[in-house]
């Protein structure tokens, strides 16, 4: 099991923010290496030696990013990935699988995690992957708290979705795609921009993947949705939301 290494906030000179990376890993080689080459690029490094420890510290201590093993003591990488995109689902989650362990990828992708890279690896493609998430996760735009459309009322802030004054239920990542919506309204967006910039990952396994969430958002929003009015086709592109 690695070590918990619990580091001091720190600032860049001038009071920059210096970006903080959560490695939660129980491989302490693998966590040696990977601090020694994040904190050459400039980052901050916090560690968990496995998943319960990661859950609080990712809860805990402000990441602004976590790269996560999937195979961990205590509570595994995806059960810690699924804890952490309710609680904080703007958290970019980076997660680490073996070799061979497809199902895992996939299933990590579903639960919200915004990336993986499979072992072995070479640092530059983490860095790299790592670098990417980060840029996608600034450049997201602020938008309100809350929207509305229809008899629907969306908090981004708490995740909360009420159809008719009832709550519904949405997975991390069915929410997620709700939200992309929501911040690009009349917008026509491509399957392939959908799967790049909320999965987080340009050659996931299959488009049909966002027609399946497309088809729950509408079975769950929409008052026909065999007649949808908000989650709108665009034929031979994408799809558009309006609200």
């Amino acid at each position: 099991m690695g070590t918990l290494h619990s580091v001091a906030e720190r600032e860049q000179p001038g009071g920059a923010h210096m970006t903080r990376i959560l490695i939660v890993e129980d491989e302490p080689a693998m966590v040696s290496g990977l601090r020694d080459n994040f904190e050459f690029e400039g980052y901050e490094v916090i560690t968990a030696g496995d998943g319960v420890e990661g859950l609080g510290r990712a809860l805990n201590d402000s990441p602004d990013l976590v790269v996560l093993d999937v195979m961990m003591p205590r509570m595994s990488g995806l059960d810690v990935c699924k804890q952490l995109k309710v609680k904080k689902p703007a958290l970019p989650i980076i997660m680490l699988t073996a070799r061979g362990q497809e199902v895992d990828k996939v299933v990590g992708l579903e639960l919200g995690a915004d990336d993986y890279v499979t072992k072995p690896f070479s640092i530059r493609e983490l860095l790299a992957r790592v670098k990417a998430v980060l840029r996608r996760a600034q450049g997201a735009p602020r938008n309100q708290e809350q929207y509305s459309f229809g008899d629907v009322e969306v908090n981004v802030r708490s995740c909360r979705v009420v159809r008719a004054g009832r709550p519904t239920e949405f997975s991390a990542k069915e929410f997620e795609l709700l939200k992309y919506f929501l911040a690009h309204p009349g917008e026509t967006v491509t399957r392939d921009r959908l799967l790049e910039d909320v999965w987080g990952y340009e050659r996931y396994p299959t488009t049909r993947t966002v027609d399946a969430h497309i088809v729950r958002l509408r079975q769950k929003l929409e008052p026909k949705p065999e007649e949808p009015r908000f989650f709108l086709t665009v034929h031979g592109v994408g799809y558009k939301f309006v609200g």
